[in-house]
């Protein structure tokens, strides 16, 4: 239902950037990848931002391109993105490379200095889990029950922080965690465009507050 509201919208004001953001955004959970692409792009070039990159990526890996999902994700400066997004766009970037078979590579893309189990923001149990995964193709199933517990504890200490005060957006969980790994950082990097609602995608091509 929400995406043929927003498939009525674009129709209407297809020139602005919401509208179109929210269609892509609708299409990408249908799994309709080659519209949320398409919609991306226009909303990329309406609006001028990087913001929805990593849906971008991941949109790519959903039409079977994890190639040009990770040249996608390589065009852009990392370090010009808000980290929430730069945290997702990681996940996506991890996601091509178990798509490609890479899994070393994988686990690489997810050693960023968000990756921090001391620390707990929105955007921290979708990390910790994907790093989780990633062990356990890789076979490191103990490292991989590690990050699984860790993301448990994260999200349960934002939930508590939610509920002591709805301004705290970080919670410090070390008190919780006995763990002393820490993660390596991986690569930095983004563009593209299109034009009308429900045109096919031609060019290149899947996020919360900033620490």
């Amino acid at each position: 239902m929400a995406h043929l509201h927003a498939m009525s919208a674009a129709r209407r004001a297809g020139r602005i950037a919401m509208v179109r953001e929210t269609l892509a955004i609708t299409a990408y959970e249908t799994g309709d990848y080659a519209l949320a692409l398409r919609e991306l792009r226009t909303y990329r070039r309406i609006s001028g931002k990087d913001d929805q990159l990593p849906l971008m990526v991941d949109s790519e890996r959903g039409v079977g391109r994890p190639e040009r999902a990770l040249e996608l994700g390589r065009s852009v400066d990392r370090s010009t993105l808000d980290v929430p997004v730069r945290v997702a766009l990681a996940i996506a970037m991890s996601g091509a490379r178990l798509d490609l078979g890479q899994t070393e590579d994988a686990l690489l893309e997810l050693q960023i200095p968000q990756l921090d189990p001391k620390r707990a923001f929105s955007y921290s149990p979708a990390l910790f889990n994907a790093y989780a995964e990633t062990l356990e193709v890789l076979g490191r199933e103990e490292e991989a029950a590690v990050w699984h517990d860790r993301a448990m504890i994260a999200s349960e200490a934002l939930e508590q922080s939610a509920a002591d005060d709805e301004g705290e957006t970080m919670v410090v969980v070390e008190e919780f965690l006995e763990f002393d790994d820490e993660p390596g950082s991986p690569t930095a990097d983004a563009p593209e465009s299109d034009d009308q609602p429900g045109e096919e995608p031609s060019g290149e091509s899947a996020a919360d507050e900033k620490a």
